[in-house]
């Protein structure tokens, strides 16, 4: 047990019952999810309140251990990296929403740092406490409502992400230590590169990236056609900097620095200018287009959880597909879009035999010009002679071994019998459900994966984007995760020529809480990149149009069988973005590698006196 001084003794007690009382909250949360699940009733807001008073208090339980050992309060620190955690989580789309918060929200963190460093023989070790601690509650105010998919999934999301997090911080401190000049430009690279580094590797999360804080608002990042979501990223540390550097002057008289007056001017100029300019855009901005399509979206509203893959029968989810989508069709109508995953099991090469699809094609065989764009669950039998992929699988049919991968497909299905079904696989996979990340490394974790309902084997996917072509238009069809990913989405326009774009997803998994809102804005995102009208159909969320200003219109209600009909303007014009995508990121990339190497090579000279 710790020994308190006697002047601490009572701050001790206190911590200590406080770090109780939220324990206990998080045991009582936590027994309401336990019976929920097994009534199988989903969550809501309780993973957030779990998540929280859990962190909360086993933070308390350190500060208090922490007392024992100190004769002064650790409350600045502690107060600094709360400060910024939450503000990070509130500013975040859907939250509060409040994103001006993220053009102050490092600076706590900072504050912290520049304390920290002020320390005689201050080690890394006893900052990475307080860095954790801001990016766990950034995580769980912003993504609590990971946890609505599964319980592990929502606890190693918000806790690797948090240490991940530090990774950059960590670097710059290094970096720090032997290139002082560099001040904080080494922590903006660190951090870009963290952030473009997470597009890609196989632990993929870019939820967090700090340039989509701003997506609830388009009129106000217009600019994102030239820098993409990494613009908004260096824009907010750009502006955190400043306000550090002027709190910094004041504190230190003896630095020589402009006037206060001309320095807050200048952090004015920086947040306002790239708003003007993008209002001014925004205003002025005409779609792009010679021609439309008219469009019809579907959202059945199956609760996946239970009712998609286990209470409802597919012939009655292809029965109230057919009954939403009727009453909206005529000769008019060019395509109708149902979400991901809407039936399967489906042959990727002969989608058109399977029961479903039949029953599709003969409830609307009165419209020949109508293309169906749908997700699948759908697989593909290896060839003796064909090369085997990791997604590859086996089973017994006849007696006979059958090797072969399953696929998140999207497929357009022509009315007209002359044409052919086109069809494209899901490629970016998320972690966990749909890819075991670093799977040859961690192969001993392959029963645990599967008991918590992800998959080993993975999911087969296709080297490069391509579009659905047809007689009226080239359209992108994107499958749920993959509309997070602004420069894989711009592969769509790039490679596959696409003039506009369905968003195929299904957000039920989260239930009603900020992620399906989320997912949404972050396509306005992709429309403002691309400048490409999209069409979102959600099995249960969101389903709505939006526009190549990132307007969302016709947005639906979560938990409500619809369908809306609505025209989209096609657009051939490139973007800057989708010619150069994350030019941003791979300089910060590249200038972090350059870091890297100077601070590794100085580390190994002999220190000056």
């Amino acid at each position: 047990m710790p020994v308190f001084p006697n002047f601490a003794a009572v701050h001790a007690r206190r911590l200590l019952l406080a770090a109780l009382i939220f324990l206990a909250i998080a045991a009582i949360i936590g027994y309401d999810m336990y019976r929920l699940g097994q009534a199988e009733l989903l969550w809501a807001y309780r993973p957030l309140g779990f998540l929280l008073a859990g962190w909360l208090g086993l933070v308390g339980l350190w500060q208090w251990r922490k007392l024992g050992k100190n004769t002064t309060l650790p409350s600045r620190p502690l107060i600094l990296s709360t400060l910024s955690g939450v503000l990070l989580g509130i500013g975040f789309p859907d939250i509060v929403p409040l994103p001006f918060l993220l053009m102050v929200a490092w600076v706590p963190l900072l504050l912290l740092i520049e304390d920290w460093k002020q320390k005689e023989g201050a080690k890394k070790r006893e900052l990475l406490p307080y860095l954790l601690h801001t990016f766990m509650l950034w995580n769980i105010i912003a993504t609590y409502w990971v946890m609505n998919t599964s319980f592990a999934a929502g606890l190693f999301a918000n806790f690797a992400n948090s240490l991940l997090m530090c990774i950059p911080f960590m670097l710059f401190l290094w970096t720090q230590r032997y290139i002082p000049k560099m001040g904080y430009g080494s922590l903006i690279a660190y951090w870009l590169t963290f952030e473009y580094v997470h597009l890609s590797w196989e632990l993929t999360w870019p939820w967090l990236t700090l340039g989509n804080g701003w997506a609830e608002y388009p009129s106000l990042i217009q600019w994102y056609e030239f820098t993409g979501v990494f613009g908004g990223s260096l824009w907010i540390w750009v502006v955190n900097i400043m306000l550090l550097n002027i709190l910094v002057n004041t504190q230190q008289k003896n630095i020589p620095s402009l006037p206060k007056w001309q320095q807050w001017w200048k952090v004015v100029a920086v947040i306002s200018l790239p708003m003007i300019v993008s209002v001014v855009m925004y205003t002025n901005f005409t779609e792009q287009s010679d021609k439309t399509i008219d469009v019809v979206l579907v959202q059945p509203n199956f609760e996946p959880h239970y009712e998609k893959f286990e209470r409802i029968e597919e012939a009655e989810q292809i029965t109230r597909f057919i009954a939403l989508s009727k009453p909206l069709l005529d000769e008019q109508v060019d395509y109708l879009v149902f979400p991901e995953t809407s039936y399967g099991f489906v042959e990727e090469n002969d989608v058109t035999s399977n029961r479903s699809t039949r029953r599709l094609l003969e409830a609307f065989s009165a419209y020949p010009e109508l293309k169906l764009i749908t997700g699948l669950n759908a697989y593909h039998d290896f060839l003796p002679d064909e090369p085997r992929t990791e997604a590859t699988r086996s089973r017994n049919r006849g007696g006979q071994v059958i090797e072969y991968e399953m696929m998140n497909l999207a497929a357009q299905i022509p009315m007209n019998a002359e044409q052919k079904t086109q069809t494209y696989r899901k490629s970016k996979l998320v972690p966990g459900p749909e890819k075991f990340p670093f799977k040859r490394l961690l192969f001993f974790l392959e029963p645990l994966v599967d008991n918590l309902g992800g998959t080993t084997a993975g999911l087969g996917i296709q080297a490069q984007r391509s579009a659905f072509t047809s007689e009226v238009a080239k359209v992108a069809p994107v499958i749920c995760y993959e509309s997070v990913f602004g420069g894989y989405f711009a592969g769509y326009i790039k490679e596959g020529k696409a003039q506009a774009a369905f968003i195929m997803t299904n957000d039920g998994w989260w239930d009603n809480t900020a992620g399906h809102r989320q997912h949404l804005y972050f396509a306005s995102l992709r429309a403002i990149e691309t400048r490409r009208s999209i069409g979102r159909s959600a099995n249960t969320g969101i389903s709505a149009f939006i526009n190549q200003r990132g307007d969302i219109s016709q947005a639906t209600h979560y938990d409500e069988p619809i369908a809306i009909r609505g025209q989209m303007q096609l657009n051939d014009e490139v973007t800057f973005y989708v010619k150069w995508r994350d030019l941003i990121a791979r300089t910060a990339l590249f200038l972090a590698l350059l870091l890297i190497l100077n601070t590794f090579v100085k580390s190994r000279l002999p220190e000056k006196k």
